[in-house]
Protein backbone atom coordinates (compact mmCIF):
# COMPACT_ATOMS: atom_id res chain seq x y z
CA UNK A 1 0.00 0.00 0.00
CA UNK A 2 1.45 3.41 -0.81
CA UNK A 3 2.59 5.23 2.13
CA UNK A 4 -0.13 8.25 1.84
CA UNK A 5 -2.91 5.93 2.13
CA UNK A 6 -1.49 4.03 4.93
CA UNK A 7 -4.24 5.38 7.52
CA UNK A 8 -3.34 5.91 11.65
CA UNK A 9 -4.89 6.56 14.67
CA UNK A 10 -2.81 9.32 16.73
CA UNK A 11 -5.90 10.70 19.20
CA UNK A 12 -7.95 9.53 21.53
CA UNK A 13 -10.91 10.73 22.98
CA UNK A 14 -13.43 8.39 25.65
CA UNK A 15 -15.56 8.44 28.32
CA UNK A 16 -16.98 5.05 29.99
CA UNK A 17 -18.33 3.62 32.77
CA UNK A 18 -14.78 2.70 34.09
CA UNK A 19 -12.60 6.01 33.10
CA UNK A 20 -12.89 9.17 31.42
CA UNK A 21 -8.95 9.00 29.59
CA UNK A 22 -7.20 5.85 27.99
CA UNK A 23 -4.61 5.82 30.99
CA UNK A 24 -7.68 5.68 33.71
CA UNK A 25 -9.78 3.14 31.23
CA UNK A 26 -6.47 0.97 30.63
CA UNK A 27 -5.45 0.61 34.25
CA UNK A 28 -8.93 -0.14 35.50
CA UNK A 29 -8.64 -2.67 32.46
CA UNK A 30 -5.40 -4.37 33.95
CA UNK A 31 -6.70 -3.95 37.68
CA UNK A 32 -10.25 -5.76 37.31
CA UNK A 33 -12.53 -2.81 37.99
CA UNK A 34 -16.17 -2.62 36.83
CA UNK A 35 -18.21 0.03 36.25
CA UNK A 36 -21.39 -1.32 36.15
CA UNK A 37 -23.60 -0.40 39.25
CA UNK A 38 -27.49 0.32 40.55
CA UNK A 39 -29.81 3.05 38.01
CA UNK A 40 -33.19 3.92 38.50
CA UNK A 41 -34.62 4.30 35.17
CA UNK A 42 -38.03 5.26 34.61
CA UNK A 43 -41.15 2.50 35.21
CA UNK A 44 -38.81 -0.24 35.75
CA UNK A 45 -37.28 1.59 38.85
CA UNK A 46 -33.52 -0.21 40.02
CA UNK A 47 -31.34 -1.73 36.93
CA UNK A 48 -27.97 -2.31 36.50
CA UNK A 49 -25.96 -0.08 34.26
CA UNK A 50 -22.50 1.24 32.70
CA UNK A 51 -23.22 5.05 33.53
CA UNK A 52 -20.81 7.16 32.51
CA UNK A 53 -19.15 10.13 34.71
CA UNK A 54 -17.73 12.68 32.74
CA UNK A 55 -17.56 16.87 32.79
CA UNK A 56 -20.46 17.85 30.72
CA UNK A 57 -19.28 21.32 30.95
CA UNK A 58 -15.30 20.78 30.40
CA UNK A 59 -16.19 21.76 26.24
CA UNK A 60 -19.95 23.15 26.58
CA UNK A 61 -21.65 25.80 28.80
CA UNK A 62 -25.18 24.77 30.61
CA UNK A 63 -27.62 25.90 27.76
CA UNK A 64 -25.80 23.82 25.00
CA UNK A 65 -25.79 20.90 27.21
CA UNK A 66 -29.31 21.70 28.04
CA UNK A 67 -30.50 22.06 24.21
CA UNK A 68 -28.38 19.14 23.04
CA UNK A 69 -28.66 15.42 24.04
CA UNK A 70 -26.65 13.22 26.14
CA UNK A 71 -25.29 11.65 23.84
CA UNK A 72 -24.06 14.88 21.96
CA UNK A 73 -22.24 15.88 25.17
CA UNK A 74 -20.36 12.60 25.05
CA UNK A 75 -19.56 13.00 21.21
CA UNK A 76 -18.58 16.63 21.76
CA UNK A 77 -16.29 15.86 25.38
CA UNK A 78 -14.66 12.68 23.11
CA UNK A 79 -13.77 14.67 20.04
CA UNK A 80 -12.07 17.60 21.96
CA UNK A 81 -10.32 14.93 24.35
CA UNK A 82 -8.83 13.25 21.20
CA UNK A 83 -7.75 16.51 19.95
CA UNK A 84 -5.82 17.32 22.73
CA UNK A 85 -4.47 14.26 22.97
CA UNK A 86 -3.42 14.20 19.36
CA UNK A 87 -1.38 17.27 19.92
CA UNK A 88 -1.90 18.80 16.43
CA UNK A 89 -2.81 22.94 16.28
CA UNK A 90 -6.35 22.60 15.71
CA UNK A 91 -6.40 26.92 15.21
CA UNK A 92 -4.72 26.11 12.51
CA UNK A 93 -6.36 23.25 10.49
CA UNK A 94 -8.71 24.24 7.28
CA UNK A 95 -12.29 23.02 9.11
CA UNK A 96 -13.62 22.17 5.78
CA UNK A 97 -11.21 19.37 5.55
CA UNK A 98 -11.99 17.54 8.90
CA UNK A 99 -14.75 14.95 8.76
CA UNK A 100 -17.13 13.51 11.93
CA UNK A 101 -18.23 10.08 11.29
CA UNK A 102 -20.13 8.93 14.50
CA UNK A 103 -21.21 5.09 14.65
CA UNK A 104 -24.79 5.19 16.83
CA UNK A 105 -27.08 2.15 17.40
CA UNK A 106 -30.33 4.33 17.82
CA UNK A 107 -30.63 7.79 18.39
CA UNK A 108 -33.57 10.06 19.47
CA UNK A 109 -35.76 7.43 21.80
CA UNK A 110 -34.19 9.22 24.92
CA UNK A 111 -35.66 12.36 24.06
CA UNK A 112 -39.07 11.10 22.15
CA UNK A 113 -40.01 8.82 25.49
CA UNK A 114 -39.02 12.03 27.45
CA UNK A 115 -41.57 14.61 26.19
CA UNK A 116 -43.80 11.78 25.82
CA UNK A 117 -44.01 11.67 29.71
CA UNK A 118 -43.84 15.61 29.74
CA UNK A 119 -46.81 15.89 27.45
CA UNK A 120 -48.40 12.87 29.68
CA UNK A 121 -48.31 15.40 32.85
CA UNK A 122 -50.71 17.82 31.28
CA UNK A 123 -53.29 16.02 29.55
CA UNK A 124 -51.33 15.42 26.00
CA UNK A 125 -51.32 18.81 25.03
CA UNK A 126 -48.78 19.05 22.17
CA UNK A 127 -48.09 22.96 23.38
CA UNK A 128 -45.74 21.15 25.55
CA UNK A 129 -43.75 19.38 23.36
CA UNK A 130 -40.22 21.20 23.64
CA UNK A 131 -39.74 22.60 20.18
CA UNK A 132 -35.78 21.36 20.32
CA UNK A 133 -37.26 17.87 19.66
CA UNK A 134 -36.24 17.90 15.90
CA UNK A 135 -32.84 18.84 16.16
CA UNK A 136 -32.80 16.72 19.12
CA UNK A 137 -33.37 13.15 17.69
CA UNK A 138 -32.36 13.09 14.05
CA UNK A 139 -29.38 10.67 13.60
CA UNK A 140 -27.11 12.60 12.91
CA UNK A 141 -27.23 14.87 16.23
CA UNK A 142 -24.21 13.77 17.90
CA UNK A 143 -21.62 13.79 15.51
CA UNK A 144 -24.29 18.06 14.36
CA UNK A 145 -23.13 19.17 17.96
CA UNK A 146 -19.43 18.16 17.39
CA UNK A 147 -19.05 20.65 14.35
CA UNK A 148 -21.21 23.20 16.25
CA UNK A 149 -19.07 23.01 19.24
CA UNK A 150 -15.92 22.54 17.12
CA UNK A 151 -16.30 25.11 14.10
CA UNK A 152 -15.86 22.02 11.83
CA UNK A 153 -17.30 22.43 8.17
CA UNK A 154 -16.56 19.09 6.57
CA UNK A 155 -18.68 16.89 6.56
CA UNK A 156 -20.51 14.81 9.56
CA UNK A 157 -22.79 12.06 9.44
CA UNK A 158 -24.18 9.05 11.90
CA UNK A 159 -23.41 5.32 10.93
CA UNK A 160 -26.07 3.26 12.17
CA UNK A 161 -25.44 -0.11 12.36
CA UNK A 162 -26.19 -1.75 15.42
CA UNK A 163 -23.65 -2.48 17.85
CA UNK A 164 -21.11 -2.77 15.15
CA UNK A 165 -21.48 0.78 14.90
CA UNK A 166 -18.45 2.05 16.28
CA UNK A 167 -16.12 0.16 14.65
CA UNK A 168 -18.11 0.95 11.38
CA UNK A 169 -17.35 5.12 12.29
CA UNK A 170 -13.86 4.23 12.37
CA UNK A 171 -14.02 2.09 8.99
CA UNK A 172 -15.89 5.80 7.34
CA UNK A 173 -13.39 7.85 8.57
CA UNK A 174 -10.51 5.98 7.14
CA UNK A 175 -12.07 5.72 3.40
CA UNK A 176 -12.51 8.91 3.27
CA UNK A 177 -8.55 9.88 4.14
CA UNK A 178 -8.07 7.19 1.43
CA UNK A 179 -10.46 9.25 -0.94
CA UNK A 180 -8.82 12.26 -0.12
CA UNK A 181 -12.45 13.91 1.24
CA UNK A 182 -10.88 14.88 4.40
CA UNK A 183 -7.71 15.08 5.47
CA UNK A 184 -8.35 14.42 9.87
CA UNK A 185 -11.04 12.27 10.78
CA UNK A 186 -12.56 12.08 13.78
CA UNK A 187 -14.13 8.87 14.10
CA UNK A 188 -15.57 6.03 16.38
CA UNK A 189 -18.82 5.68 18.73
CA UNK A 190 -21.00 6.83 20.90
CA UNK A 191 -24.21 5.64 22.98
CA UNK A 192 -26.48 7.21 25.28
CA UNK A 193 -29.08 4.48 25.42
CA UNK A 194 -29.46 4.11 29.21
CA UNK A 195 -31.25 6.90 29.57
CA UNK A 196 -34.29 5.42 28.14
CA UNK A 197 -35.84 2.90 29.79
CA UNK A 198 -37.60 1.25 26.38
CA UNK A 199 -34.34 -0.73 26.18
CA UNK A 200 -33.96 -2.31 29.55
CA UNK A 201 -37.83 -3.24 29.04
CA UNK A 202 -37.47 -4.96 25.69
CA UNK A 203 -34.54 -6.56 26.66
CA UNK A 204 -36.04 -7.71 29.93
CA UNK A 205 -38.76 -9.05 27.51
CA UNK A 206 -36.79 -11.12 25.07
CA UNK A 207 -35.09 -12.62 29.25
CA UNK A 208 -31.60 -11.06 28.02
CA UNK A 209 -31.71 -7.96 30.94
CA UNK A 210 -28.59 -9.13 32.92
CA UNK A 211 -29.27 -9.42 36.81
CA UNK A 212 -26.90 -10.36 39.66
CA UNK A 213 -26.92 -8.98 43.45
CA UNK A 214 -23.26 -7.07 42.93
CA UNK A 215 -23.29 -5.02 40.05
CA UNK A 216 -19.62 -5.34 39.08
CA UNK A 217 -20.12 -9.04 38.94
CA UNK A 218 -23.56 -8.72 36.15
CA UNK A 219 -21.50 -8.85 33.01
CA UNK A 220 -20.14 -12.49 32.76
CA UNK A 221 -19.23 -13.41 29.25
CA UNK A 222 -18.86 -16.87 28.22
CA UNK A 223 -19.79 -17.98 31.93
CA UNK A 224 -21.74 -20.67 32.45
CA UNK A 225 -23.56 -18.67 34.73
CA UNK A 226 -24.56 -15.02 32.57
CA UNK A 227 -27.53 -14.23 32.10
CA UNK A 228 -27.85 -11.37 29.90
CA UNK A 229 -26.73 -8.16 28.52
CA UNK A 230 -25.73 -4.86 31.04
CA UNK A 231 -26.86 -2.03 29.09
CA UNK A 232 -24.52 1.16 29.50
CA UNK A 233 -23.37 4.37 27.73
CA UNK A 234 -19.94 5.87 26.73
CA UNK A 235 -18.29 7.22 23.62
CA UNK A 236 -14.55 6.87 21.92
CA UNK A 237 -13.88 8.91 19.03
CA UNK A 238 -10.23 9.15 17.48
CA UNK A 239 -8.66 10.99 15.53
CA UNK A 240 -7.40 9.35 11.96
CA UNK A 241 -4.93 10.58 9.95
CA UNK A 242 -2.63 9.77 6.91
CA UNK A 243 0.51 8.19 7.96
CA UNK A 244 2.24 10.70 5.72
CA UNK A 245 0.61 13.57 7.59
CA UNK A 246 1.52 12.54 10.73
CA UNK A 247 4.77 11.49 10.42
CA UNK A 248 5.15 14.80 8.78
CA UNK A 249 3.88 16.66 12.61
CA UNK A 250 5.69 14.19 14.20
CA UNK A 251 2.89 13.04 15.86
CA UNK A 252 2.36 10.16 18.65
CA UNK A 253 1.01 7.10 16.45
CA UNK A 254 -0.76 4.75 18.50
CA UNK A 255 -1.56 1.79 15.88
CA UNK A 256 -1.97 2.04 11.94
CA UNK A 257 -5.57 0.83 10.81
CA UNK A 258 -4.48 -2.13 7.84
CA UNK A 259 -7.86 -4.14 7.42
CA UNK A 260 -11.50 -4.49 8.06
CA UNK A 261 -14.19 -5.79 6.78
CA UNK A 262 -18.32 -6.11 6.89
CA UNK A 263 -20.88 -8.29 5.90
CA UNK A 264 -24.21 -9.81 6.96
CA UNK A 265 -26.18 -12.68 8.12
CA UNK A 266 -29.34 -12.65 6.36
CA UNK A 267 -30.21 -14.98 8.89
CA UNK A 268 -32.14 -13.15 12.26
CA UNK A 269 -33.71 -10.25 13.45
CA UNK A 270 -31.40 -11.22 16.47
CA UNK A 271 -29.57 -14.09 16.98
CA UNK A 272 -26.08 -14.42 15.27
CA UNK A 273 -24.66 -16.59 12.33
CA UNK A 274 -21.52 -18.15 13.35
CA UNK A 275 -20.61 -18.70 9.41
CA UNK A 276 -20.93 -14.89 8.14
CA UNK A 277 -19.23 -13.98 11.08
CA UNK A 278 -16.06 -16.06 10.78
CA UNK A 279 -16.12 -14.84 6.84
CA UNK A 280 -15.76 -11.31 8.28
CA UNK A 281 -12.93 -11.98 10.22
CA UNK A 282 -11.60 -13.72 7.59
CA UNK A 283 -12.21 -11.47 4.99
CA UNK A 284 -10.43 -8.85 7.07
CA UNK A 285 -7.45 -10.75 7.49
CA UNK A 286 -7.51 -11.31 3.53
CA UNK A 287 -7.38 -7.63 3.23
CA UNK A 288 -4.38 -6.94 5.95
CA UNK A 289 -2.36 -9.58 4.44
CA UNK A 290 -2.75 -11.54 7.44
CA UNK A 291 -2.68 -14.66 8.51
CA UNK A 292 -4.89 -16.40 11.42
CA UNK A 293 -1.75 -16.88 13.17
CA UNK A 294 -0.27 -13.27 12.94
CA UNK A 295 -2.49 -12.37 15.52
CA UNK A 296 -1.59 -11.45 18.99
CA UNK A 297 -4.98 -10.44 20.84
CA UNK A 298 -8.27 -10.64 19.69
CA UNK A 299 -11.16 -9.19 21.60
CA UNK A 300 -14.53 -10.56 21.57
CA UNK A 301 -18.25 -8.82 20.63
CA UNK A 302 -19.60 -11.37 23.07
CA UNK A 303 -22.55 -9.79 25.06
CA UNK A 304 -23.16 -12.29 28.12
CA UNK A 305 -26.26 -13.33 26.40
CA UNK A 306 -26.97 -17.12 26.33
CA UNK A 307 -26.91 -17.90 22.51
CA UNK A 308 -24.74 -15.21 21.16
CA UNK A 309 -21.66 -16.03 23.12
CA UNK A 310 -22.14 -19.72 21.83
CA UNK A 311 -22.16 -18.30 18.13
CA UNK A 312 -19.10 -16.35 18.25
CA UNK A 313 -17.54 -18.86 19.85
CA UNK A 314 -17.96 -21.43 16.85
CA UNK A 315 -16.69 -18.51 14.47
CA UNK A 316 -13.73 -18.22 16.15
CA UNK A 317 -13.26 -21.67 16.74
CA UNK A 318 -13.43 -22.06 13.13
CA UNK A 319 -10.85 -19.30 11.98
CA UNK A 320 -7.92 -19.67 14.52
CA UNK A 321 -6.40 -23.55 14.23
CA UNK A 322 -5.64 -25.19 17.18
CA UNK A 323 -2.13 -23.96 18.13
CA UNK A 324 -2.85 -20.45 17.11
CA UNK A 325 -1.03 -18.09 19.74
CA UNK A 326 -3.80 -15.12 19.74
CA UNK A 327 -5.26 -14.24 23.04
CA UNK A 328 -8.47 -13.70 23.10
CA UNK A 329 -10.56 -11.32 25.79
CA UNK A 330 -13.73 -9.15 26.39
CA UNK A 331 -14.19 -5.53 27.44
CA UNK A 332 -17.99 -5.30 28.04
CA UNK A 333 -17.24 -7.76 31.28
CA UNK A 334 -15.92 -4.32 33.03
CA UNK A 335 -18.61 -1.68 31.51
CA UNK A 336 -21.54 -3.64 29.82
CA UNK A 337 -22.48 -3.37 26.34
CA UNK A 338 -22.55 0.66 25.21
CA UNK A 339 -24.13 -0.16 22.28
CA UNK A 340 -22.52 2.35 19.50
CA UNK A 341 -19.55 3.32 21.35
CA UNK A 342 -19.02 -0.61 22.01
CA UNK A 343 -16.23 -1.26 18.89
CA UNK A 344 -14.44 1.76 19.33
CA UNK A 345 -13.60 1.91 23.24
CA UNK A 346 -13.40 -2.28 23.08
CA UNK A 347 -10.11 -1.55 20.74
CA UNK A 348 -8.77 1.28 22.41
CA UNK A 349 -8.74 -0.66 25.59
CA UNK A 350 -6.22 -2.92 23.99
CA UNK A 351 -3.98 -0.50 21.89
CA UNK A 352 -1.20 0.04 24.89
CA UNK A 353 -0.66 -3.74 24.52
CA UNK A 354 1.78 -2.97 21.73
CA UNK A 355 3.60 -1.09 24.47
CA UNK A 356 3.18 -2.97 27.42
CA UNK A 357 2.66 -5.98 26.09
CA UNK A 358 -0.43 -6.71 28.51
CA UNK A 359 -3.07 -8.73 27.73
CA UNK A 360 -6.19 -7.26 29.82
CA UNK A 361 -8.46 -9.93 31.08
CA UNK A 362 -11.98 -10.69 30.75
CA UNK A 363 -12.83 -10.66 34.51
CA UNK A 364 -16.18 -12.28 35.85
CA UNK A 365 -15.17 -15.74 34.60
CA UNK A 366 -15.68 -18.77 37.05
CA UNK A 367 -16.54 -21.07 35.22
CA UNK A 368 -16.70 -20.93 31.09
CA UNK A 369 -19.67 -22.23 29.57
CA UNK A 370 -18.42 -25.74 27.97
CA UNK A 371 -20.16 -24.44 24.74
CA UNK A 372 -18.62 -21.19 24.80
CA UNK A 373 -14.80 -22.81 25.68
CA UNK A 374 -12.47 -22.37 22.99
CA UNK A 375 -9.64 -24.26 23.74
CA UNK A 376 -7.08 -24.98 22.62
CA UNK A 377 -7.25 -21.21 22.17
CA UNK A 378 -6.72 -18.94 25.21
CA UNK A 379 -9.29 -17.12 27.00
CA UNK A 380 -7.54 -14.61 29.09
CA UNK A 381 -9.40 -14.89 32.22
CA UNK A 382 -8.93 -12.88 35.39
CA UNK A 383 -5.69 -12.12 35.41
CA UNK A 384 -3.36 -10.00 32.89
CA UNK A 385 -1.25 -11.67 30.66
CA UNK A 386 2.06 -10.29 29.42
CA UNK A 387 3.59 -11.73 25.91
CA UNK A 388 6.74 -11.08 24.19
CA UNK A 389 5.40 -9.10 21.77
CA UNK A 390 2.30 -7.97 20.36
CA UNK A 391 2.26 -6.34 17.16
CA UNK A 392 -1.30 -7.13 15.48
CA UNK A 393 -5.08 -6.66 17.30
CA UNK A 394 -8.14 -7.80 16.35
CA UNK A 395 -11.49 -6.17 17.19
CA UNK A 396 -15.05 -7.66 16.66
CA UNK A 397 -18.08 -5.97 16.95
CA UNK A 398 -21.44 -7.95 15.57
CA UNK A 399 -25.29 -6.00 15.66
CA UNK A 400 -28.69 -6.80 15.29
CA UNK A 401 -30.31 -7.62 11.66
CA UNK A 402 -26.81 -9.33 11.51
CA UNK A 403 -24.16 -6.87 10.88
CA UNK A 404 -20.72 -7.72 11.26
CA UNK A 405 -17.93 -5.88 11.45
CA UNK A 406 -14.21 -6.47 12.44
CA UNK A 407 -11.37 -3.93 12.58
CA UNK A 408 -7.59 -4.98 12.56
CA UNK A 409 -4.88 -2.73 13.57
CA UNK A 410 -1.26 -3.17 13.49
CA UNK A 411 1.56 -1.64 15.59
CA UNK A 412 3.25 1.26 13.99
CA UNK A 413 6.07 0.65 12.02
CA UNK A 414 7.99 2.91 9.63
Amino acid sequence: MRREDRIVITGIGLTAPNGNSLPEFRQNLLEGRSGVQKFQTRFMGEVLAGVCNFDELRYQKKKEVRRGTRAGSIAVYCANEAIIDSGIDFTALDKSRIGVYTGTTEHGNVETENEVYNISQYNYDTKYWSHHHNPRTVANNPAGEVTLNMGITGPHYAIGAACAAGNLGIIQGVQMLRLREVDLAIAGGVSESIHTFGIFASFKAEGALATHADPTKASRPFDKSRNGIVCSEGGCLYTLERLTDAEQRGAKIYGEIVGYHSNSDAYDYILPEPGRQAECMQAALKKAGLEPGDVDILNTHATATQLGDIQEAKALRTVFPAGSKVRINNTKSYIGHTMGAAGALELTGNLPAFDDGLVHPTINIDEVDPECDLAPLKLVANQPERLEKVEIIVNNSFGMFGINSVLIVRKYQK
